[in-house]
Parts: C-alpha cells; structure tokens; sequence
C-alpha cells in the first residue's frame, strides 16, 4: 500500500480517538493481535473472542467520529486501489533515472514488413516524381525499372526456394550494389546473417548476368538500330559508320587474393588491386558487349585480344552488311579506342597520343577521342550508379558476375533514361600502344590504309565548309 496513504490513515486513526476516546479501533485491534498471537497455538476459540470490536458495536457509539472514519477510510481505499500502477522499472533505469527509453529498432525499417507496406501501400500515397526519387535513393533505380527486374528475375528466383519474398531479396541486392555495402553491413541493417547475404547477392547477380544479359546487352547488328548508331556518331565526330566505343576499367578488389603468387596478377598499374573490365558503348552511352575476363596486371590489349568479341570480330562472325566506300576504300563499320588497342580494319586508334602528326590525322584524333568519350562517359555512369564497383567487396569467384550485373542493370538504367548520376573518375590513361602480332599484320596494314583515307576525308569535308 502507497506510504501516503498510511500515514493518512493514521491521522485519521489518531483523529477519531481524540473525539471519542472511549472507543479506541486502534487500541482495540493492537490488543486483539497481541492476544491472538500469545494465545492461537492453545485455544483457537479465545483467538476468535477477543477479536476486535464489530462494526455494529462502533456504529452503535454515541459520537459521529467512528461513522466519519469509515467513510473517508473506504473513500481513500477506494482510491488508493482505483490508482495506476507505475510501471517496474530495470535496476539499470532506477539507478539512472534520466536515462530515455531506447529508441526503436532502426532494423525494422528494413523489415520484410516495412518493405512490403513501402512497396504496397506507401509507395502509391506519393507523386511518381517523389516516390522514384525515393526509390532511387534507396536501391539505384526508379521503382517502374525496378518492378521489371523483379518480374524478369522472379521466375528463376522461385526455383531457388529462397525464404523469402523476391522482390524483397531482389532490393536488398540492388540496395547493396548501389550503395556498395559489405556482406556484414547489410546484414546489420536486414537482420540477416551475413553468409545469407552473401548468398543472395551470389544468386541475383548471377541471374542477371546470365539470363538478362542477351536481353539488354547485344551487338547492333540489325539493320535498324545500326543505321541509328552510326547517323549518331557522324552527327558527333563527323565521321561515318562508326558503331561504338571501347575501353577497359580497373574494377577496384576489396582485397588481394591470400595467395601471394596469385596476388601479384591483380595489382594493376595503378597500384591497388583489380580485375579488367572491357565494354563496348554506343552513342547512348549503353553498352552492347561486356568481358571480364582478366587480372589487373593484364594490359587491354591481351584483355581484348583474349575476349570473344575480338575473336568474332576477327572470324568475321558478327555479319555488318552496312558497307560504305570512302577514297575507294570499303569502310565496314568499326569501334574505336585509345593507342592502348591495335589498330585494326574494325578497330580504329589515334594516330598520335600527343598530337604529333598532321593536321588531317590531328583532326581525325580529336574526332575519334570525342566519339570515345561516350564510353568513357558510360564507365563513369555504370560506377557512380553502382558503388560497390569503386571497392568490389565480393569473393574473388563472384566478382565477374557481380560486375556483369552491373553493367546489365546500366542498360536497363539508360534505357528507361534514369538520371544520370554524377559520373566516376577513372584514373588518367597510360601505357604505349601494344604491339603487332604477326597474326594481325594484314588487319594492321589493312587498318593504317582505312584510317588515312577516313582522316583525309574528314579533313577535306570539313575545311571546305
């Protein structure tokens, strides 16, 4: 019973016998409970006869002061029980009473619970601009581009079994790749146990890898969309039937492979560790074909040399019927790069990297860099967007795919023309131009005539403007 309470009913006790002292219920009870203690083990009867006094007997007294008694006693006790119990406090709380309460588990807002009252409910409460905003903020890409990556991926998803829902693992990955977290982090942040993580990071990029990479990332050899690649690459650089752009990218490994013998292939020239990756660009800045298939200490020509577009390129396996004739010479159409490549028929480099040769051929290099820049451009989107290529978290098995996916989700990003976000900056070029394999001599010599005929040519059309 609350202390106030007693001391209250005490007072009153004390009132009620300095008005009617010749009935004392306090005399009355402390003599019947000394009585009841000395005398309950030998006669349980006399315990019962000197009970206090009843009721009736108080009530039967000449003075009000009993009747008054009872009743502010039963008002207070009333009360006293009606009162709210405060609630127990830990030890840690009494000792500290300032202390707050803890705040609420941030986790649950990555709850299966919070994602799926955001994307059900929430989500269409908000005007598209500030819902894809949102989205994007959270997982790289508006909420229309992701739905179809849920729906594209959900089917093979399903085959895996997976405990939980697709679309929620499919952002948990996006939210990983987007804002580069480890493995770790995220698992803190989704209550999950890192090796599970790791495990669905391992499934969605490989699903993307493999089964939408024909989809998004493909050659332009229809007639239709090859006409609009090259009419786009003359409107910037003035010269014809150029296709596309390639360059290679150092994607930055978390960590060097445990293996020193191994180590010593990744650390690339740049001085951290890496894998090589090689894209082809178009003049939307989407990439039409992609190989990850080398160490960092490898050069982008024996990179491009070991990928399977310069071996369909040099089979004459990808079948371009769009055939110009320039001087007399037949122009298919061609990629061009930095003096890194070889010159080649479908491969057209610099003539000079310092601007050392005549005015045709210095005007024919500033033409080419600025066709070149679209892919530069294009690597420099794919690592803003997706963060976790500037310090590649993943094992060193899954890193190929981990970047293939990216590069997919690029696609599907320039595509839907997502806001570009503010672009990467790549490490400046360096290295001399590689040189002739004796395989590729006739490619070589075939690729120096081309290349002179085309800068000529510029150079005439444009200095009689």
């Amino acid at each position: 019973m609350d202390h106030s309470f007693l001391l209250m009913l005490s007072n009153l006790l004390h009132l009620q016998n300095s008005l009617d002292p010749t009935t004392s219920f306090l005399s009355s009870t402390l003599s019947s409970s000394t009585t009841t203690t000395t005398s309950s083990a030998a006669s349980p009867t006399s315990s019962s006869s000197s009970a206090s006094p009843s009721p009736t007997s108080l009530l039967s007294s000449s003075s009000a002061a009993p009747l008054l008694f009872f009743t502010i006693a039963s008002v207070l006790s009333f009360l006293a029980s009606s009162r709210p119990k405060p609630k127990s406090q830990t030890t840690a709380s009494s000792l500290n009473p300032k202390k707050t309460p803890s705040p609420q588990n941030p986790n649950s807002d990555f709850s299966v619970s919070a994602f799926r009252a955001l994307s059900t409910e929430t989500i269409w409460s908000l005007e598209a601009p500030i819902r894809d905003a949102q989205w994007r903020s959270l997982y790289g890409l508006s909420y229309p581009v992701f739905t179809t990556v849920v729906e594209k991926l959900k089917p093979h998803i399903a085959l895996s079994n997976l405990s939980l829902p697709s679309d929620y693992a499919v952002a948990m990955v996006l939210s990983r790749l987007s804002h580069g977290f480890s493995a770790k982090t995220l698992a803190a942040r989704y209550s999950l146990e890192p090796y599970l993580i790791s495990k669905i990071t391992n499934m969605v990029t490989r699903l993307l890898a493999t089964k939408l990479y024909a989809e998004f990332i493909k050659i332009p050899v229809s007639r239709r969309r090859l006409i609009e690649t090259t009419q786009a690459f003359d409107e910037l650089t003035s010269l014809p039937n150029m296709c596309g752009a390639i360059d290679g990218s150092h994607i930055k490994l978390h960590s060097l492979p445990s293996d020193p013998n191994l180590a010593s292939h990744y650390k690339c020239r740049y001085g951290f560790p890496s894998v090589q990756l090689q894209v082809v660009a178009d003049h939307k800045k989407i990439f039409w074909d992609v190989c990850v298939k080398a160490p960092g200490a490898t050069d982008e020509a024996a990179h491009f040399r070991d990928s399977l577009l310069y071996n369909r390129l040099t089979s004459g396996d990808i079948v371009w019927e769009k055939v110009i004739n320039v001087r007399g010479h037949n122009v298919r159409p061609y990629v061009v790069g930095d003096w890194c490549y070889p010159l080649l028929p479908f491969v057209l480099t610099p003539f000079s990297p310092n601007g050392m040769g005549t005015p045709a051929q210095n005007l024919f290099d500033g033409m080419l860099m600025k066709g070149r820049s679209v892919v530069v451009d294009a690597i420099g989107l794919l690592k803003g967007r997706w963060k976790i290529l500037q310090d590649l978290n993943v094992g060193l098995n899954h890193a190929p795919q981990t970047i293939v996916a990216c590069c997919v989700l690029h696609n599907l990003c320039q595509i839907a023309r997502e806001p570009e976000p503010e672009l990467w900056k790549e490490p400046d070029e360096t290295g001399g131009s590689p040189r002739v394999l004796d395989a590729e001599k006739s490619f070589y010599y075939h690729g120096e005539s081309l290349r002179q005929a085309l800068a000529d040519d510029l150079h005439q059309r444009l200095s009689t403007r």
